[in-house]
């Protein structure tokens, strides 16, 4: 089976990445960091509680260089902390973030817009877009120490549109790309670029959460300009893009990987 690394040996060589969030094999976050370990960086991955450590230290095993893996809550300031400090002395460094991590409360993605709570609404942002601040901050004097880096964080379109039934989780997601845009401005002294990738809808388990997904997912493929869905290696090759010197020049961006839904009008 191809990976979104096949053809791009040694094109991360040498640097070393935190990839935060990865849940299960079929996540976009597991296909970003096989394919930064296909291209020849180091790799470094969390878990969030015992519940996820088991899945995520036998995925590890599977890579090709040595990995290390942490708890991380990203909900915990002195957790994240520690776990980065740590990961970064793991490896001598760390070059490339990885922000793959979102939740909200399943009551609030369903039913009207007008019915999510305060509470959930505030863990919403917390665990899904304050979360990649909390981050940054927590890596950067790594990246400085090292000359920069590279941080990059998973998006949705409903953060530009509304979306029935993802309610709660479009109001983090635009709040997760402007936070994108202001740490690009705030880091980029540093050498440290800053972007999102607004991926279209892929049959993730996380995904079939989202009441009516594959009934969207099908409605989406029939009108991009492509006709299709997107992969998750190709989401994983987007990363390993961002991760690279090709995008030295890049940051601040969202970059769509949706066979070009983002780009019609209905």
């Amino acid at each position: 089976m191809s990976t979104a690394a096949d053809g791009q040996t040694g094109l991360v060589a040498g640097k070393r990445a935190l990839v935060v969030g990865v849940a299960n094999k079929r996540s976009i976050a597991w296909s970003i960091a096989q394919a930064l370990d296909g291209a020849g960086a180091s790799v470094a991955l969390t878990f969030q509680n015992e519940r996820t450590e088991r899945d995520v230290r036998k995925l590890a095993e599977t890579l090709t260089n040595a990995t290390p893996v942490f708890e991380l809550d990203v909900q915990d300031d002195d957790m994240v902390r520690r776990s980065i400090d740590a990961a970064a002395a793991a490896m001598g460094g760390i070059d490339v973030l990885v922000h793959a991590v979102a939740f909200a409360r399943p009551e609030d993605l369903t039913g009207r817009f007008t019915a999510i709570t305060r509470e959930g609404f505030h863990l919403a942002m917390d665990v899904s877009a304050y979360s990649l601040l909390a981050l940054a901050k927590a890596v950067e004097p790594h990246m400085r120490d090292g000359g920069g880096g590279s941080i990059m964080s998973l998006s949705y379109i409903a953060a530009e549109r509304a979306v029935p039934g993802y309610n709660v989780m479009g109001i983090a997601k635009s709040a997760l790309e402007s936070i994108t845009r202001y740490l690009a401005h705030d880091l980029g002294d540093a050498g440290i670029r800053v972007n999102a990738i607004s991926a279209g809808p892929i049959r993730t388990l996380a995904a079939r959460g989202i009441p009516g997904f594959s009934e969207m997912a099908d409605t989406i493929a029939a009108r991009t300009p492509l006709r299709r869905e997107i992969t998750v290696d190709e989401v994983g090759a987007t990363g390993l893009y961002l991760a690279s010197d090709l995008s030295a020049a890049v940051t601040g961006e969202t970059l769509h990987v949706d066979a070009g839904y983002h780009a019609m009008g209905m």
